[in-house]
């Protein structure tokens, strides 16, 4: 079993959730924040979800504080922002690290896998990690790279 599937994440409601729960399944795993300029892109991940969601895709959203104190919202908050505002229907989890000692065990995975131009940090909001159906991460996006370009990356590895 590929280490991805092995970690666990605590959903928005309080859920214990077991990665393998998406095993067969492409997954992308982004760290958001409600008030980034970035915010705007859950509709484009959204949008992928809806699209491809029946073929294999998941998207996964792990709010993030550590950038710009702009996720600095309460569970509700997040919730509001995500599925009023921008009509989010993926999975949203509670709010996480992505660097430094309290690193959520999901991110610290997806950076060793996938470094980056930072030596393994991740540089801001809305990064994305895209995961293959076998749990191997198969390829890294910056934050500025919008959800609508990774589609030929999704159709790949569906």
């Amino acid at each position: 079993m590929m280490p991805f599937y092995q970690l666990t994440a605590t959903r928005l409601q309080g859920q214990l959730i077991p990665m393998a729960d998406y095993a067969g399944k492409v997954v992308l795993v982004v760290n958001t924040a409600s008030h980034c300029g970035f915010t705007p892109q859950y509709a484009g991940l959204e949008g992928l979800y809806k699209k491809y969601g029946a073929r294999g895709l998941v998207v996964l959203g792990f709010p993030c504080n550590q950038f710009g104190k702009q996720e600095p919202g309460n569970t509700d908050d997040i919730a509001q922002t995500c599925h009023i505002n921008y009509g989010v229907s993926f999975p949203m989890f509670g709010k996480v690290e992505v660097n430094g000692a309290d690193t959520h065990p999901v991110f610290q995975y997806l950076k060793n896998a996938l470094p980056g131009v930072l030596g393994g940090r991740i540089k801001w909001n809305f990064t994305k990690f895209l995961i293959g159906r076998d749990g191997k991460p198969l390829r890294r996006f910056a934050p500025m790279t919008p959800p609508e370009k990774m589609e030929a990356a999704i159709l790949a590895a569906l």
